[in-house]
This record gives structure tokens, sequence and C-alpha cells, in this order.
């Protein structure tokens, strides 16, 4: 029956690219325009917008609307990727982070080093059960999670990877990563009781909260010069990465450091050295805005290109994925315990890794009204440690492998 129905689908597949970019486009608007709704801010509020952004495309490809194989999807990962990552990185303030305060920094780093730990054990546990290259595929769920999807996408492209190695990991990124959001979200009943038994000391909080109001910047007015200029230096990093990452040697048999990798290092470190410029200031009138958007699309397309019936052939992944988890878990509340962090730093951390900027804002400010910036802020903090790291990681696993 199913396949009938799917093959019926399939007769109205969208293939021309302009009309499938149109249908990803108007998807990612409709999700977030849906989130915005007041009657469905609570459903919302636990799986955000963002993981409807890869599930709807994927479920059209699964039954057969959409193809799962199209040039459209080619260029845009060649281009949105870097483009989103430049206008990310020149808004990031790096001297804000810091500002943070140490628990804030080390329960992020903790919780980075417990998902990269989580990755090698769950790879030497499970290796014999994965398919070939399995080891890029955990690169990547766990690049996903120090980071964000943007981080998967990077990595899967850096090692050049197939796509096609994401179809399973969505599904468990869902599944693991933000079932792992809603516990979180039920803890925050217990936070003062947690905190009175650890000893915590909250007095770091209350300073972020006080701090935070001199962070925070009033709107410039966005207009047509200001956006032009903001899309032409996304467009021209994101090109000029591209040539450059194609100058420069490919390293390792098979790839570690590929062309690819090259240019995201690049628009990275370069968008990164220009946030202590005054670039930085296109970040008061939207610049990280239209880089978000970007990636969104980016993400549409990914989900596109995913069979959420693929997690049925590989379920190790999602065996892989709760082992990832688990380490993470642990060894956040082993740090928590040693430092006596509050339970707030032991969400966000968290979530600044697994989640990333969409997830973590909503874990700070379930936990402490006024402070989501500081979940973003992690987050942001999160993503820069992720994109070194999760390359590192890959390395690790590629000679864990043999590879």
């Amino acid at each position: 029956m199913l396949v009938r129905v799917r093959k019926k689908i399939r007769g109205l597949m969208i293939t021309d690219p302009t009309q499938l970019f149109a249908t990803l486009a108007a998807t990612t608007a409709f999700l977030f325009w849906l989130g915005k709704r007041k009657k469905f801010e609570k459903f919302f509020s636990i799986l955000p917008p963002i993981i409807w952004v890869y599930l709807v495309p994927a479920a059209m490809t699964t039954a057969g609307l959409l193809p799962a194989t199209n040039e459209l999807y080619g260029w845009m990962s060649y281009y949105f990727l870097p483009f989103s990552l430049f206008l990310l990185t020149i808004s990031v303030d790096l001297r804000a982070l810091v500002s943070l305060g140490r628990l804030a920094l080390i329960m992020l780093m903790v919780g980075t080093a417990g998902i990269m730990l989580g990755s090698v054990v769950a790879f030497v546990i499970l290796q014999n059960f994965m398919p070939e290259h399995g080891w890029q595929s955990i690169a990547a769920l766990a690049a996903s999670w120090i980071g964000g999807s943007v981080n998967m996408v990077a990595v899967q492209q850096g090692l050049e990877a197939p796509a096609s190695i994401l179809g399973p990991l969505i599904p468990v990124d869902t599944v693991v990563g933000y079932g792992w959001m809603a516990i979180l979200l039920a803890m925050v009943g217990i936070q003062k009781r947690f905190d009175h038994w650890n000893g915590a000391n909250r007095s770091a909080i209350d300073a972020l909260d006080a701090r935070l109001e001199e962070l925070s910047q009033k709107q410039n007015p966005q207009t047509v010069p200001i956006l032009a200029l903001i899309i032409a230096l996304g467009i021209t990093a994101a090109a000029l990465s591209r040539l450059a990452g194609n100058w420069l040697p490919v390293i390792g048999d098979p790839t570690i450091i590929s062309a690819s990798t090259w240019a995201i290092l690049i628009v990275v470190t370069g968008g990164l050295i220009l946030s202590f410029s005054p670039v930085r200031k296109l970040e008061n009138s939207g610049a990280s805005v239209v880089g978000y958007y970007a990636l969104f699309l980016l993400l549409s397309s990914i989900g596109a290109q995913a069979d959420l019936l693929a997690v049925m052939d590989t379920p190790v992944f999602l065996i892989a994925g709760l082992i990832m988890i688990s380490v993470h878990i642990g060894l956040l509340f082993l740090a928590a315990r040693i430092l006596k962090a509050p339970l707030f730093f032991v969400a966000t951390g968290s979530m600044a890794n697994v989640g990333g900027g969409v997830s973590a804002p909503i874990v700070a400010s379930v936990y402490q009204a006024q402070l989501a910036p500081v979940g973003l802020l992690m987050a942001i903090g999160g993503y820069i440690m992720g994109i070194y790291g999760a390359f590192g990681l890959a390395k690790i696993l590629a000679l864990l492998a043999g590879a």
C-alpha cells in the first residue's frame, strides 16, 4: 500500500531547480511563521522550527514529492555554507563571550569534550557493526553536537563524504538530541534543589545578568544599501574561500583536509579576524540574521536529500548517538559536582553544544528568564570550538578506523 502511494506521489515530483528552491524557501518560511503563532508556541518551544526545516523536506523526499538528488542541492551546499559561516563569525563578540565567566566557558568546553570522548567510545564499541566509512558518519553526528548542524554539513563536505551519510543521522540527531533537550526542560523544576544539594554559587549568574545590560545593543534599521553590503560581503567571502581552497593541497588518503575543508577553515578564520574590525558593526543591521536564513535554507536542502526510512537500515547510529549523549551528560554532571556549578550552566553548556544557537537560548530562558542571550553566546562559543574540534575528531576516528 505504502509503495503504491509513493509511486503515485512520485508522479508529482518537483525536479526543476527553480521550482525546487521555491518549495524549500516556502517551506522554511512557513515553518518559522508557524513557530510564531501563539497556539503553537508550546509545541515549538520543545521542538523548534529548525527541526522541522530538516524533517519536513525529508518527509517530502521519503514520500516521493522531492528528489533525493538534484543539481540545486550541490550549488546550495557549495555557496550557502561559507556564506552563512562568514556572516555568523563576523558577528561574534569574543570579548563578550570571555566576560561570561569561568564557569560558563568551562562547562561549555566540558560539554564539547564529552561529545568528542563519547564519539570515540561509541565508535570503538560499534565499529564492527557499522557500514564502510562509518567513522565519517560518527564524525558528522558529533560535529552537529559540538557546534550545530552547520558543522555537520561542514564535516560532511570537508571529508568529501556523500550527502547520503547524513540521511540516517538526521533522525538520530532529532530523537536523541532533542529528547535530551526535553529532559533538560523538564529538569527546571529541580533547579533550586539541585543547586542547594550541589552547594552551587549562583552569584556568577547574577553578575552575568548585569553584564548582559552592557552587551545589549539597539538594532539599526535595515536599509537596502546595508543589506546589499551584507549580501555582497557574504557572497564574496564564499567565492574567495572556495577559490583559495581549490589552490591549497589536499591532505590525507582518504582525504582529511580537502579543498572544502580549506575553504571552511579560511572563511571561519577570516570572519573571526574581521569580528575585531568595524565590519562587526554590520551585526547591528542583522548580518547574522541573513547568515542564519542562508543556513536554514541549506538545512532544508540537506533534509531533502534524506530518506527518513534510512534509520531503519542503520540502527547502529541510534545506539551510537545514545552512547555519545550519555558520556556527554555524565561528564557534565561530574564537572558540575567538582566545580559546584549551578544547573543553569549544565543545561546551557549542554544545549550550546547539542542544540546550538536555536535551542541554547530556549533552555537558558526557561532556567533564568533574563539570560537567554547567555545561551546564544555560549552556543556561538561552542560553534567556534566545534568547527575546529570536529575536524580534529574526524582525524582521530579515521586513525582508529585505519583509514
